[in-house]
């Protein structure tokens, strides 16, 4: 690109947008990138403080930064996604589905730390909804190499760095164990938790048993559910490391493979994931589900309505961000609960 005086520059070809901004009524380009300068042009221009332009000079080895947006965008946009025009070198990308949104970390800092450039998104493993913004891409200088978009592909790789997982609604069972409840000493006031947050993704409960803390009932309880079809069973109860807390056990001798009992998240340390071979998840989960506002149920549950595993890596990452603050009006997710990196 070359500098011009604008008075000097008519008939020349604009290679950045020019913004206008009138406080409380707009902010938005007043000539876009590729427009041809006209004499009437020239006041407009000066009254926004372009007293000089940067008019579009050909170079085979530069990319215009709206140019070089389209490789931003593709290096993020995977299914599920909307893109928006490119506009003064931005791109933004929104939902087109209801879903868990993933961005691999590990590849969105190789491509922000190239400089020149920059990836802004949400916080990844937390439900989006469709139209919600995902990201929001922008280079940097009016232009740039090719071969720093070059570098770009190559530290993103073959693959783009963001995912979006539609909600899959599923028919649930559903053990609640205990004594207290089994024998009519308590309300079980367990269960329409459960229900109420699994209903935000649609699911149906198809199947729900009361039982006492007998490890073998639990274990046949579960294994019933799951030969008549559930595509998923919750166990609440019984999970602390009291000897007579017998759901892990229960959930042990079902063949499941667990993947973590216990997790670094306050409230939700005494959770237990786990999948049968097919794949379908078993969960026991932790009393305080019943009582607090968030726990690492809210955190898993979008894992579990969108088939994506739950792996010991991410529970494990789960501590930085994992300690609700029990603020005395609740935010979630719009918090730090859950976002660490």
């Amino acid at each position: 690109m070359k500098l011009m005086k604008t008075e000097e520059a008519v008939g020349q070809v604009l290679c950045h947008d020019i913004t206008q901004i009138i406080r409380g009524v707009t902010k938005d380009a007043v000539f876009r990138k590729g427009h041809v300068i006209q004499p009437e042009d020239v006041p407009v221009l000066l009254s926004v403080g372009k007293d000089t332009v940067y008019i579009w000079e050909n170079d085979e080895s530069m990319l215009h930064e709206n140019d070089a947006a389209f490789i931003l965008r593709d290096i993020c946009m995977n299914d599920h996604m909307l893109a928006s025009e490119p506009k003064e070198g931005k791109i933004e990308l929104t939902a087109d589905a209801d879903g868990l949104f993933l961005v691999d970390l590990d590849r969105l800092r190789a491509v922000n730390s190239l400089g020149d450039m920059m990836i802004a998104t949400r916080a990844s493993g937390f439900m989006v909804k469709k139209g919600d913004k995902l990201c929001g891409t922008r280079v940097i200088p009016l232009v740039i190499k090719k071969e720093r978009m070059e570098a770009a592909k190559q530290a993103a790789g073959d693959r783009p760095i963001m995912r979006l997982v539609p909600v899959r609604p599923r028919k649930y069972g559903l053990v609640t164990t205990g004594n207290e409840v089994f024998y009519g000493r308590i309300e079980d006031s367990f269960s329409p938790v459960v229900q109420a947050k699994l209903a935000e993704f649609g699911c149906e409960m198809a199947e729900h048993v009361v039982l006492n803390d007998d490890h073998e009932k639990i274990t046949a309880a579960i294994l019933d559910m799951l030969s008549k079809g559930c595509e998923m069973v919750i166990c609440t109860g019984g999970m602390s490391v009291d000897p007579d807390d017998k759901t892990p056990l229960a959930i042990k001798n079902t063949g499941a493979d667990i993947v973590s009992y216990g997790a670094p998240v306050l409230p939700g340390a005494m959770f237990l994931v786990s999948y049968m071979q097919d794949g379908r998840p078993v969960c026991g989960l932790p009393g305080c589900v019943m009582y607090a506002k968030r726990t690492i149920f809210d955190l898993i549950l979008p894992y579990l309505v969108t088939d994506t595993p739950v792996t010991k890596e991410y529970l494990a990452g789960l501590g930085h961000g994992g300690l609700c603050l029990n603020c005395k009006v609740c935010h979630f997710p719009n918090c730090g609960f859950g976002k660490g990196v």
